[in-house]
């Protein structure tokens, strides 16, 4: 396909498939067309999102890699690791013969390198490993073995050492300027031995990128006998407009949020079906900690109690979701056995507020929900959400915008939103993941922060379990502080989610783990 063409497809499908894709881009079989969001970047180390996971797993590798439902944590570019008896000192020995995909060898001073440029960039992921890890405290003994020397015990920190992509010194060191750590240029092209290299020719932030298969790859493709050799990955911005694209084989897949309204139509189609896997992405609406009313404790239980929770998990959604009444998602550990959580009580609800105006809480003032336009369920949470709460005399406004802009707003509680929706995915499997980083105070001025939650004995709990090495014992802590916030109801836990992803009949070898969301394409395969 010549390149002008190809463009002029591509925005068709970034604007909403304004126009029908030629009739040749359908038959491409060895094309697969991927409609799921795309991030902001494609520097790892910048952004730390649900997107980049696609970014993650397909254009570069990592020490440990998630695989599996349920995720298993599994050697990969390291062969294995011996950790000090203190847990202080961490060795991992690389796998002989890894290459990037410019041909030149990954070594341990690469994985010095990423793991030194996280650190030092202060973004991405880099907030699991900034308070226990030191740029110099990361060496390369010899050229297969990586020491990570910690300043105190880190329990979670094998399960997050997936989050880090290992990037080419030597590619981005060549392209620094002005002391920004080579971002500028990664933020549009790659560094990696991931299984497909991106054609920075094609890329447009948030709208385009093309993948090319990784031959190479050292873990070879004995695998998958019929790899896919070209992946384009074409966001569809309209939730209804994605439904209908992948129908008419225009796409391939939508994104993991299908709407549960779609289900039914997507399966009755003859060359479609509906990818259905548990998983650990918990909803939740996001209440500012730090803004009238949301400073009261009372007027943050009056909005939980406010909100129906089985009228949207069970109506709404069509019960395709669990409820799930705290922070960490309902099938992992460290979550009390006996938690209730909130449930819609519209005269409890009442009570609460009645209870927060008399503390002064300022409940006459009109609130703002932000919501991710690009995803239905946000707005459908929010327009029940509101109508209730105008039946307790408090009004909502609901806010259209978008990931990269809620989240950039919530780096400081005064311009957070004083709610938003969102998920907190599965980026790695501890419950550091989602009570740890998301109601530590030290967290704050991250999006997973948000919240802006400051609990003194939450804090030593959670920073406790961090230190604790055996997962009983770091069980009973997380147990201790996940009743503790869902007490003090900072937010608003609605459900965990089984993972709705709509696909091509041709589309074979998909395997889902909730690390990722299924995104993982070196298993896939086009049917003839």
């Amino acid at each position: 396909m010549k390149r002008s063409r190809f463009l002029a497809l591509a925005g068709a499908l970034s604007l909403g498939l304004a126009a029908p894709l030629p009739a040749a881009a359908q038959q491409d079989k060895q094309v697969l067309v991927w409609g799921d969001t795309l991030p902001a970047g494609l520097d790892p180390h910048a952004i730390f999102d649900v997107p980049m996971q696609f970014v993650l797993l397909n254009m570069y590798d990592t020490l440990y890699r998630y695989i599996g439902n349920p995720p298993k944590l599994e050697p990969w570019l390291a062969s294995g690791h011996t950790v000090s008896e203190d847990g202080l000192t961490w060795n991992f020995k690389l796998v002989p013969g890894v290459k990037f995909q410019d041909g030149s060898p990954l070594t341990a001073n690469d994985v010095v390198f990423s793991f030194r440029r996280l650190l030092g960039m202060k973004r991405g992921p880099a907030g699991a490993f900034l308070p226990v890890l030191k740029p110099d405290g990361v060496t390369a003994p010899d050229a297969e073995t990586v020491r990570f020397v910690l300043s105190k015990p880190y329990a979670p920190f094998l399960a997050a050492l997936p989050l880090v992509a290992i990037v080419s010194q030597k590619q981005v060191e060549a392209n620094v300027k002005d002391n920004d750590f080579g971002s500028a240029w990664l933020s549009a092209n790659g560094a990696g031995s991931g299984v497909y290299r991106a054609d920075p020719a094609t890329y447009r932030p948030r709208e385009a990128l093309d993948l090319l298969r990784n031959k190479d790859h050292f873990k070879g493709w004995g695998h998958n006998p019929k790899p896919i050799d070209v992946v384009r990955s074409r966001p569809v911005a309209e939730t209804s407009t994605r439904v209908l694209a992948l129908m008419r084989g225009e796409i391939d897949a939508t994104d993991s949020y299908l709407p549960t309204d779609q289900v039914e139509r997507v399966e009755k189609n003859t060359r479609t079906r509906v990818a259905r896997d548990e998983s650990m992405r918990v909803f939740i609406i996001r209440m500012n900690n730090k803004k009238p009313p949301f400073d009261n404790a009372n007027a943050r239980k009056c909005f939980a109690s406010a909100f129906n929770y089985e009228g949207f998990n069970n109506v709404i959604l069509k019960g395709l979701v669990d409820r799930n009444p705290g922070p960490n998602p309902r099938n992992l550990w460290g979550n009390p056995p006996d938690l209730k959580g909130y449930k819609y009580d519209m005269a409890a609800a009442k009570a609460f507020c009645d209870k927060a105006k008399a503390e002064g809480a300022k409940l006459d003032r009109e609130v703002e929900i932000h919501i991710q336009s690009e995803l239905e369920q946000t707005s459908q949470a929010a327009q029940m959400f509101q109508a209730d709460l105008q039946k307790l005399g408090i009004k909502m406004k609901i806010v259209p915008s978008q990931w990269p802009q809620i989240t950039s707003a919530t780096a400081k509680p005064e311009t957070s939103p004083d709610l938003w929706i969102h998920w907190v995915s599965t980026y790695f499997v501890d419950p550091e993941n989602w009570i740890g980083q998301m109601y530590d105070s030290q967290f704050h001025g991250t999006w997973k922060a948000s919240a802006y939650y400051a609990n003194p004995k939450v804090d030593e709990l959670l920073r406790k379990a961090r230190s604790t090495g055996a997962q009983p014992d770091r069980q009973k802590l997380y147990e201790q502080a996940t009743a503790l916030v869902v007490e003090d109801s900072p937010d608003i836990w609605v459900y965990n989610t089984i993972q709705l992803r709509g696909l091509s009949k041709r589309v074979q070898g998909y395997q889902f783990s909730p690390v990722g969301s299924g995104g993982d394409l070196r298993w896939m395969s086009l049917a003839e």
